[in-house]
């Protein structure tokens, strides 16, 4: 269940490291491209919404900066070795901090956690994903702060709920929740009471987000008056932001931006190999993408390390596979060949064939489709232009459609409701390398995050033996097999992973990018 990466790369402070001017004791300004599309993570789908979280929430068990679990409102990382994981693997027992209150004073205890587990079973609730809680056959607390948990077998994905983000619901307020026949509309979700260091202290939609000290989180109260979390949509202007010392820390600094690093004073700069996965996402549920030669086509129609090496300035590592290629389970996989007469003979057997307009036609049908990605970064668009000219020479009209992230990710948006053909996007891992609820078809939409439709009773038979053993070797083993898989089966164009820079405030201390899921892990410690 865990996973460590390499040491992240630290710069020194650029010029110096001079004190920035406009600190302001006291009160950290983060500098954010994205908003929250919920406060409460079960249906938020963006980063935005993960990072929030963690300030927010107190979850179970929490994943350090290098992937580690750590224990939260749990006083122990459960174990065989301590009693937390039964022999069979089918039963976890956590014992919980009896100090732990919300912000409104009540204590938090197993209630809240089984609550959790109700209101995802609440057929009534629009959640984004149960997967991991579908594992669960059931749950009990002999005492509030005893919590046993009952696997249907052996499941990592079970274990994994228990932690942050992605779908680690955390322990929701029984007290407030437990009498709504559902929580979709609840007003808890635009503005939750807290349990973890940070309370809502204001929402301005579309401007920022403000953040209070919890005083009664459980570590104790955070010595920082203020959280700012600004939302800045324009890379260029955050970037100058961070220039004039407007905002304390610009986290994942666009690539096109990544040049200019020379021209900052008195800003620390640090960088680090992430789990944030680049990909082309295709819809296989649409009729033009269903057939996978169409598929193999795009993916080798395009010169991938050229838009690496020119738009993304070469910073990234092209990627194999969703697995995090520092993992112990990342699997041996050769990259899509760039040829695109390869791609047009696949094409030609596909039965399309080059209409006088230039587009390739079957039949009735014709061979345009559309692209989409969030409209903040400037390098989604870029890309997609040369794409669009690529795919061209190919014969396939490719239209931009863009979005903003919160419209992007949201469950009503054109991924969760398949009203896209390709997409241009990140996603972000956890520590495990469990990746069913991307690929099996038991979480194709709204039941989880298969978007693209992919549906292989080979994949989902892989995906779930992987998951319901805790044997590394073993798991190593059907995850090269279920990667293959999907290599074959082309749902993905797996682009990179990325190299993500920040650029922070010499006087903020206690910040420690995370590999995984949310930089705001370790938000009491601080400081500025």
């Amino acid at each position: 269940m865990r996973r460590l990466l390499a040491a992240a790369l630290l710069a020194c402070a650029i010029a110096g490291c001079a004190r920035a001017p406009a600190t302001v004791p006291g009160v950290i300004r983060l500098g954010e491209q994205q908003e929250p599309d919920s406060l409460n993570l079960m249906f938020g789908n963006n980063s935005a919404t993960d990072e929030v979280s963690a300030l927010l929430y107190s979850f179970l068990l929490r994943v350090d900066d290098e992937g580690n679990l750590i224990p939260d409102l749990a006083t122990a990382v459960p174990t065989r070795s301590n009693g937390g994981i039964s022999r069979d693997g089918k039963t976890i027992t956590l014992h919980l901090r009896h100090n732990a209150r919300w912000s409104d004073g009540v204590p938090v205890t197993a209630a809240d956690w089984l609550f959790t587990l109700s209101a995802v079973r609440n057929q009534r609730n629009n959640i984004k994903s149960n997967y991991g809680w579908d594992g669960i056959a059931s749950a009990n607390a002999p005492d509030p702060y005893t919590l046993v948990i009952h696997l249907k077998a052996p499941s990592v994905a079970a274990f994994d709920v228990l932690t942050m983000g992605g779908t680690a619901y955390p322990p929701l307020p029984a007290h407030l929740l437990a009498k709504l026949p559902d929580i979709n509309r609840a007003a808890f979700n635009a503005a939750p009471i807290s349990s973890g260091p940070y309370v809502l202290k204001a929402w301005n939609h579309g401007a920022s987000l403000v953040f209070a000290p919890n005083p009664y989180y459980w570590r104790g109260a955070p010595h920082n008056k203020e959280i700012i979390w600004k939302i800045v949509p324009d890379t260029n202007t955050l970037f100058n932001q961070l220039k004039t010392h407007e905002i304390d820390l610009y986290p994942g600094i666009d690539s096109n931006s990544v040049p200019r690093l020379g021209e900052l004073r008195g800003i620390a700069i640090q960088h680090r190999l992430v789990a944030n996965w680049r990909h082309l996402g295709i819809n296989m549920s649409r009729p033009l993408l269903s057939d996978v030669r169409v598929r193999e086509a795009l993916a080798e129609g395009i010169d991938w390390k050229r838009i690496n090496d020119t738009i993304y300035h070469g910073i990234n590592g092209l990627a194999l596979s969703d697995v995090f290629p520092e993992s112990w389970a990342a699997p041996k996989l050769p990259a899509y060949r760039y040829d695109p007469a390869h791609a047009r003979a696949l094409l030609a057997q596909a039965g399309w064939k080059l209409g006088n307009d230039g587009v390739l036609h079957r039949g009735a049908q014709t061979m345009r489709l559309t692209i989409s990605a969030s409209i903040s970064a400037k390098s989604n668009e870029q890309s997609e232009v040369v794409m669009q000219s690529m795919l061209r020479s190919l014969g396939i009209d490719l239209t931009i459609r863009n979005y903003p992230a919160s419209l992007m990710f949201a469950q009503n948006g054109p991924l969760y409701t398949g009203k896209y053909d390709l997409e241009w996007s990140i996603d972000t891992n956890g520590p495990d390398p469990d990746n069913a609820g991307l690929w099996n078809s038991a979480y194709i939409p709204p039941h989880g995050a298969n978007t693209s439709w992919l549906r292989d009773p080979e994949v989902d038979r892989l995906s779930t033996a992987a998951a319901s053993t805790y044997d590394m070797a073993r798991r190593k083993a059907l995850y090269q097999q279920e990667e293959e898989r999907i290599r074959a089966d082309v749902p993905a164009v797996f682009f990179y992973w990325e190299t993500q820079y920040y650029g922070r405030n010499p006087d903020f201390k206690g910040f420690k990018p995370a590999a995984f899921l949310a930089d705001t892990w370790n938000a009491w410690e601080w400081q500025i």
